[in-house]
């Protein structure tokens, strides 16, 4: 069941913030080609598949790494930020999406016992609240961009049909 937009409960507020913004991600590949998906139209290495596929990568990170110390390679995401968002030719809309999916059911699942004060100490010592606000800044920032990029895929594909 959703969660209201706003509710006294501050752990379901986080989780309701934290699913709206996986899920935006995870539509942002809604009805695109894979060569759309694909498409570097910025400098970086950054396209919207490779926007989801980092975004699994923040998952394992902070949900996983941080809170149960399991190292990058045990939980076969990239040993940097900047390599995650590196695309292979096994990687497709479907295959990114599904690890992005799974990597989400393992957030979850990881933090369900734990309060937001509780203190983890996987990575370092951090407090859940943290990993949480750290999580909703990375996913925003995302959300964002891939926002930009879906909204020049848009475009060139209105003009290519028009033209």
């Amino acid at each position: 069941m959703r969660q209201p937009p706003w509710t006294p409960d501050l752990r379901a507020r986080l989780d309701a913030l934290l699913d709206q913004h996986r899920w935006a991600l995870h539509d942002c590949l809604n009805r695109l080609t894979e060569d759309e998906a694909r498409a570097s139209l910025v400098p970086s290495r950054t396209t919207l598949l490779g926007l989801v596929k980092h975004a699994t990568y923040v998952e394992r990170f902070y949900f996983d790494h941080a809170i149960t110390g399991r190292t990058l390679k045990e939980l076969g995401v990239a040993s940097t930020p900047t390599r995650s968002f590196v695309l292979t030719r096994q990687d497709t809309i479907e295959s990114v999406r599904a690890a992005h999916r799974a990597a989400c059911v393992e957030s979850r699942r990881n933090v369900a016992a734990l309060g937001l004060d509780a203190v983890v100490t996987g990575r370092k010592v951090r407090s859940v609240w943290a990993i949480y606000l750290q999580m909703l800044s990375e996913l925003a920032q995302h959300c964002g961009h891939a926002d930009i990029l879906r909204e020049q895929i848009l475009s060139r594909r209105r003009a290519a049909s028009a033209g």
